[in-house]
């Protein structure tokens, strides 16, 4: 059965930029929410105009949307190797929710490995990260420079952007909004059985190493 791994922490832990290392080291494909909205509204699927309609008009996306649109890309064939969840599920109501679609295709979650990251770093990581505007590559400035200053390492791209919202006081607030509303999902998939745990605050090289590890032993 093709792995289900689902990546945990809070913003600034690297999941994004791990996720896609997993996908060069492994062929797991990296599902992120925010990016299946937007493929499924460009698309023009049933469920990608359900999620549009509401966010016209301002509102959010249900569950019942996103994991109509999960179930869509995941029956596609480039899935077959095994997938990443980034970015969910955020709370115990859509994990349990996701366990129940995964369960109609004789699926379950394989592992959610939680990057753990000590908050007042984060501050610091968060705010020096920025993208490149042509690829969407992660850069920071000192934890991960380009090469070529001012270029783009994967794309050659020479335009890079910053989140707005990447400031203290913002990210604080995420901080807050993540423990109080998705760390429970630790609780959850470790009575589950299936949660490890990672200390993210180390080089990105050695956390790419310690994930790796995991995902051989579940393929072993």
């Amino acid at each position: 059965m093709a792995p289900v791994l689902i990546l945990l922490g809070p913003p600034g832990a690297g999941k994004g930029t791990q996720a896609r290392m997993l996908q060069e080291d492994f062929g797991l494909i990296q599902l992120s929410t925010g990016d299946l909205l937007r493929a499924a509204v460009s698309a023009g699927t049933p469920a990608g105009l359900a999620a549009k309609a509401v966010m016209a008009a301002g509102g959010l996306v249900s569950d019942e949307i996103v994991l109509a649109i999960l179930k869509d890309r995941m029956a596609q064939p480039d899935v077959a190797r095994g997938i990443i969840l980034d970015g969910f599920p955020r709370t115990s109501g859509q994990a349990a929710a996701l366990d129940q679609l995964l369960a109609e295709s004789g699926q379950k979650i394989t592992a959610a490995i939680s990057l753990e990251v000590d908050d007042a770093a984060m501050v610091g990581r968060i705010s020096g990260r920025h993208t490149c505007a042509s690829c969407g590559e992660g850069y920071h400035d000192t934890f991960k420079r380009p090469h070529t200053t001012g270029v783009c390492d994967k794309c050659g791209g020479t335009a890079f952007k910053r989140r707005a919202d990447d400031n203290a006081e913002t990210v604080r607030d995420r901080l807050t909004a993540y423990h109080a509303q998705t760390a429970p999902l630790i609780a959850y998939y470790e009575a589950k059985g299936v949660l490890e745990r990672i200390d993210a605050m180390g080089p990105i090289a050695e956390i790419r190493q310690s994930l790796g590890q995991i995902i051989a032993a579940i393929a072993a």
